[in-house]
């Protein structure tokens, strides 16, 4: 009579055993990592807008899906730290003058007074008026990264992130030549304007972007924001500068927990 027999359980066995055992996985072997998924971008020549060479980032800084509500929260954040919070107004017992009362109580037919310091008289105090405060607003680190991250994938998305050359020259710094360069490139005016983040703008560079008007704006990597990656029609950005910005804002990536801002 025939009996059932349990198959032999390869972690049991040991490591010599086991590794003769088909299909058998040794605990010192580890699954491969995954190929983490990239994009493709050209880098393009600036002014000739010439492309020059292709390169590749990661789709999980690139390719972010989009996120209207944490753009949205970096965006007030911005907004509320810019913010100078400096207005400010006397109250009754700042102001400058006698406190004597104007008139009597009683007895004159008129409302009672008091002194001429009072809110209701011209040149009196304010009552309930601004007084210096902070109105920043926090957010997580984390966060602001991820919006960082998702500006420019939208951006990506739509074709309006154009990658550039490192140290951008240009001849002349007169602006209606720039201007003329931008609108042949479909980058000016007509086409939404765009927004230039150099890391070190040259002082041509700087001196033709002063005078052209809505065709676009020149930036420093250092002052750029989200809203501004927002708000510009196109964004062109040195290779350089986007790897800074990107590896800048990446800790929602890493496991480590940072600080919130």
């Amino acid at each position: 009579m025939a009996t059932e027999t349990s198959l032999p359980d390869n972690r049991a066995l040991p490591m010599e055993i086991s590794s003769q055992v088909p299909n058998a996985t040794p605990t010192a072997q580890r699954r491969a990592a995954p190929v983490r998924p990239e994009v493709l971008t050209t880098v393009y020549n600036f002014p000739s807008m010439e492309p020059m060479r292709f390169a590749y980032y990661a789709a999980n800084k690139l390719l972010l899906p989009l996120r209207r509500d944490i753009l949205h929260r970096a965006v007030i954040y911005e907004g509320d730290a810019t913010r100078q919070g400096t207005a400010s107004t006397k109250w009754r017992n700042e102001v400058h003058g006698s406190s004597r009362k104007i008139r009597p109580q009683k007895g004159t037919g008129r409302a009672r007074l008091g002194d001429k310091k009072s809110p209701m008289l011209r040149g009196g105090g304010v009552a309930f008026g601004p007084r210096p405060r902070d109105f920043s607003s926090g957010l997580p680190r984390k966060i602001y990264d991820l919006a960082w991250r998702t500006a420019l994938s939208y951006r990506y998305r739509r074709g309006q992130l154009v990658v550039l050359e490192n140290d951008i020259e240009i001849e002349m710094d007169e602006p209606r030549w720039l201007a003329q360069i931008m609108e042949w490139s479909h980058l000016g005016q007509g086409d939404g304007g765009s927004l230039l983040v150099a890391r070190n703008p040259q002082e041509n560079l700087s001196q033709a972007f002063s005078g052209v008007g809505g065709h676009g704006r020149l930036k420093s990597e250092d002052d750029v924001d989200v809203k501004d990656l927002l708000k510009a029609g196109r964004v062109m950005i040195e290779k350089r500068s986007l790897d800074r910005l990107l590896k800048k804002h990446s800790s929602d990536l890493s496991r480590t927990v940072s600080s919130a801002m």
